[in-house]
């Protein structure tokens, strides 16, 4: 998907909410242990209820491969039942040398169809080029996360003291790539930091994960991260797939989604010039 196909289905949906898909079994509801494949069953549902206010979605593979084979086989289902235009995600934080970074790429891309991939850039530049060089797909860098260890690496000063880590990695690998074909990984819980990589990098997408669970402000991400084509992909998982645990898991999910849409209507209207 392009850059500007993207900016479309946001405009139509008048949305950029990304629901991540992390089904984890120990939290699937109790019903649908008796389907064949209860992480489809669940995803399919999920989906259902939430496509009509997503334009993403973000199935974190962790939660497919601690299944085996059958993880995977889900995994491929879900991909196939996403509705057509939909910004499909692999949260699989992949990078290596420049080798076995091109069969990551080939894995998520040719033979699994994601538009975009997440990826760490701790082994820099030959790491992360062989994702961006696939026409319409792009990679996601990681860069000033959400999770709480992201302060051991990510914000200590570097070059003189002159700038933090994150701001270097942005600064360095922009040039790896272009805002048609990478974005950037930025915790909603970190929004103190979107007024200076707005500044690094003002016409790139950002994928904001920590909005719901992780008690991210959308409000603060909406004022100082959206651009001129919007800018952002916003993610909740948690927040609404596990919005019940009963048979009304579907319906409590598209309750939580059709909110979060209807705040970003308001937020692209207001901030969007």
């Amino acid at each position: 998907m392009t850059r500007q196909q993207l900016f479309d289905k946001i405009k139509e949906k008048e949305s950029f909410l990304c629901v991540g898909l992390d089904p984890d079994w120990n939290r699937l509801p109790k019903h649908l242990l008796d389907h064949d494949d209860p992480i489809f069953e669940f995803n399919r549902q999920i989906i259902d209820a939430t496509k009509e206010y997503a334009v993403a979605y973000k199935p974190n593979i962790a939660f497919y491969e601690a299944l085996g084979s059958k993880g995977w086989e889900a995994l491929e289902k879900t991909i196939d039942y996403l509705p057509k235009n939909t910004f499909r995600i692999a949260d699989a934080k992949r990078a290596d040398i420049g080798n076995t970074s091109n069969m990551y790429a080939k894995a998520f891309f040719d033979q699994m169809d994601f538009d975009a991939i997440t990826i760490s850039p701790y082994m820099g530049q030959d790491s992360v080029t062989p994702f961006l060089g696939h026409e319409r797909k792009w990679g996601i860098l990681l860069a000033a996360t959400s999770n709480a260890g992201s302060f051991d690496f990510q914000d200590l000063l570097v070059d003189n003291n002159s700038e933090k880590l994150y701001e270097r990695i942005i600064r360095k690998s922009a040039d790896w790539g272009n805002p048609n074909n990478l974005m950037y990984v930025i915790g909603a819980t970190r929004v103190e930091t979107l007024i200076s990589i707005r500044r690094q990098i003002p016409e790139h997408f950002l994928l904001i994960p920590g909005v719901g669970a992780q008690g991210g402000d959308l409000e603060q991400v909406c004022k100082y991260g959206l651009n001129k084509q919007c800018g952002l992909l916003v993610n909740s998982s948690r927040g609404i797939i596990y919005a019940s645990d009963g048979e009304d898991f579907a319906e409590a999910a598209a309750q939580v989604a059709q909110t979060l849409q209807h705040q970003m209507a308001g937020f692209l209207s207001r901030y969007l010039k």
